[in-house]
């Protein structure tokens, strides 16, 4: 069973979040949140697997409560709104592992929980990729330090991180690359080592801060 927090300042939104996770067979609600202090507090008592955040909430917003939440060591998705809020990288940059709009689907929002409790990132959706290079701060030093880091890895490392940075799945590399599906987990698990970052959104962001797409 995957454990999951809901955390916006509306309860109308909370409790339609809590209708559409609950009707799947292996989501469960643990708990609520109105803002992001009261987030941290949760997590720490409830220790969720998953925490939805809003961006935007009165007090502590999501954007500042993420990173905390990441060094909890929960997987955190945020939540927004707006397909193209200019703050989101900052979340993504800190540890979050995506995001989505409120209006996602049903079916989508409980596969992309899914998703992430597995430990994958949610790069998958136009939306995300579209924040990513639309957002991401670049130019000649952020370019040149990123192709800098990304140096470290080897020919074939390489080339599976750039898939990354396009979003895509590791069974998605694997039939791209004609590799087996765990040999590109081993990759990327040894590139995230490498370049220590904390997951495959912050990886895709140094790809595309290295301009490599």
């Amino acid at each position: 069973m995957i454990r999951v927090l809901v955390v916006d300042d509306e309860h109308l939104v909370r409790s339609g979040l809590r209708l559409i996770l609950e009707a799947a067979s292996d989501l469960t609600v643990v708990g609520e949140a109105a803002d992001g202090s009261a987030a941290l507090a949760e997590t720490r008592r409830l220790r969720p697997d998953v925490v939805l955040l809003d961006v935007r909430m009165p007090g502590t917003d999501g954007l500042t409560a993420a990173p905390e939440l990441v060094a909890l060591g929960v997987k955190v998705i945020m939540l927004t709104t707006f397909d193209r809020d200019e703050y989101v990288h900052r979340a993504l940059r800190a540890g979050a592992v995506g995001f989505l709009l409120k209006d996602t689907p049903p079916r989508e929002l409980a596969a992309a929980v899914r998703t992430v409790a597995a430990g994958n990132a949610m790069l998958a959706p136009t939306v995300t990729r579209r924040l990513i290079d639309s957002f991401a701060e670049r130019g000649p030093a952020r370019r040149d330090a990123a192709r800098q880091r990304l140096g470290q890895l080897t020919d074939r490392e390489r080339e599976i991180v750039r898939e990354v940075g396009r979003g895509l799945g590791n069974a998605e590399i694997a039939r791209r690359l004609t590799m087996s599906e765990a040999t590109v987990k081993a990759h990327v698990s040894r590139a995230l080592a490498k370049l220590q970052v904390a997951n495959r959104v912050q990886l895709a962001i140094l790809v595309h801060d290295a301009d490599l797409l």
